[in-house]
């Protein structure tokens, strides 16, 4: 006990009283033993005053053995008490002698005690004083009076054996004194006696059931940091197991945990590879369709309707590679596609450099369009900036056809116009363009010259104030007639 309180003062100020519940069970302990302990004080204060008192009453033995000795004399009763001198610090500060008869005074000296006749009356039942009781009898057969204040005690002894009744008055203040540290004393050890079962209660408490609480919240309020953790904290409410119900408590807790930590853990894992292939469908998705239109498509899961806008002006741009059928001819077709993938893949990055967007390839077509589906003020000059790019990378491309290198070969048609863009059908997506202006566009293209970027009439008000072009005059464009066109030139304005 001596080792727990010497080391026990951080205890003291941290977890025994700062604790809610330690205070709580303070209170009631001490309060509780304090309460049992004032029951038990009543009776025995009680029982300590009577016994004070009766020991005062035996200071008046001597008055009354010379009253006896007056009485026996067949002495008057003025005459009774003048043998009777009364010190200053006597403990006797009055006798005075009443008639057995009618209880009226008949003599006294020093102060006069507070009885009247009718108090002086003798019952029946109340034993007669006569010489030979004894001090015990004659204490019981006593009446008695306390002052107000406590400090007189006056005693009265009542006979029928002779005409007199003896009262003498008491100085009650040694007795009151006395009293007085008795209470102080009782007080002070109830509180001694309390407050230290209060403290082995609390420190018992502490060691079997405050402390294990109190490490199981410490534990509790980690779980919401350690729960996303890759692997489970060390519980303190687990470092010692304790043999009753706050250790299965803790058991419980712990077992409880783990289950919901694996199960998030499973959750989380679940929710990653979701991510991911959510993020993989979304690149997929991106891959084939803009971005715009993936988001629009994703809110019409069920495809209510097509999904379409009008642009009034967007460029277009078709290249086509020369003489691809003697290619597929003389090359293998594992080959030839890797060659065709190459060389679009380097048309699509391209494209992405300029903003542009890729539409499609069909065979050794490549549809690409400026100004779709998100508007764009210098949609032309983007067009002709990629244009510009597939023929100088055409000219670097090492094409191997029967084993010999050879030059890759294009023609390039863009047009500028009104289009429709959109999404059609239930299957298979595929972000496309209507219009005449397409169909222009690719008219240019077929029409064209080798290793030339030809553009109509629309595209070239577009563009001649930034590049050079030769006019081919008008051409005879299938379903269309007569129209305009014109060549890039080599210059750059």
């Amino acid at each position: 006990m001596v080792k727990l309180l010497s080391s026990g003062s951080k205890f003291f100020a941290g977890d025994l009283f700062q604790s809610r519940l330690s205070r709580q069970i303070a209170a009631w302990v001490f309060f509780s033993i304090v309460t049992i302990e004032g029951v038990v004080f009543v009776p025995s204060y009680l029982r300590r005053q009577t016994e004070e008192l009766h020991r005062l009453e035996t200071v008046s033995q001597e008055v009354l053995t010379t009253v006896k000795a007056e009485i026996m004399g067949d002495m008057p009763a003025q005459d009774l008490l003048s043998r009777i001198q009364l010190a200053e610090n006597s403990l006797i500060k009055g006798v005075a002698i009443y008639s057995a008869v009618d209880g009226q005074r008949l003599n006294s000296i020093g102060e006069v005690p507070s009885f009247d006749a009718a108090a002086l009356t003798v019952p029946a039942s109340r034993p007669f004083w006569h010489f030979s009781l004894t001090t015990d009898e004659m204490v019981r057969a006593a009446i008695v009076r306390r002052s107000s204040d406590g400090t007189r005690y006056d005693v009265a002894w009542p006979s029928q054996n002779t005409p007199y009744i003896l009262s003498i008055r008491h100085d009650a203040t040694l007795v009151q004194r006395s009293m007085r540290r008795y209470v102080v004393g009782v007080a002070f050890l109830v509180v001694i006696i309390s407050a230290f079962v209060t403290l082995v209660t609390l420190l018992v408490l502490r060691r079997i059931v405050i402390g294990p609480l109190l490490l199981l919240r410490d534990d509790l309020s980690v779980v919401g940091e350690s729960i996303s953790q890759s692997s489970p904290p060390i519980f303190a409410s687990l470092k010692m197991i304790r043999r009753n119900e706050l250790g299965e408590v803790a058991i419980a807790f712990q077992e409880m945990y783990k289950r919901i930590h694996q199960e998030i853990r499973e959750r989380q894992e679940a929710e990653a590879d979701l991510r991911l292939e959510q993020a993989k469908a979304d690149r997929l998705l991106l891959n084939i369709l803009p971005a715009a239109i993936a988001a629009r498509l994703k809110d019409n899961e069920t495809n209510q309707g097509a999904i379409a806008n009008r642009f009034e002006t967007a460029t277009i741009l078709f290249a086509d590679i020369v003489k691809f059928t003697e290619l597929a001819a003389h090359t293998g077709p594992t080959e030839l596609v890797c060659q065709l993938n190459d060389i679009f893949s380097a048309f699509d990055a391209i494209a992405e450099r300029h903003q542009l967007e890729k539409i499609k390839t069909i065979g050794d077509a490549y549809m690409v369009v400026g100004g779709v589906p998100s508007p764009q003020a210098n949609h032309a000059q983007a067009v002709m900036a990629m244009a510009i790019e597939m023929m100088a990378f055409a000219e670097t491309y090492p094409l191997v056809v029967d084993g010999q290198a050879r030059r890759l070969c294009l023609r390039i048609g863009i047009n500028t116009g009104p289009v429709v863009a959109g999404v059609i059908g239930t299957k298979k997506f595929s972000y496309d363009l209507w219009g005449d202006a397409v169909n222009i566009a690719s008219r240019m293209e077929s029409h064209g010259i080798v290793n030339r970027i030809q553009v109509s009439e629309d595209t070239y008000l577009q563009l001649k104030e930034s590049y050079f072009f030769e006019d081919r005059g008008y051409l005879q464009i299938k379903g269309r007639g007569e129209m305009r066109a014109f060549l890039l030139a080599e210059s750059k304005k």
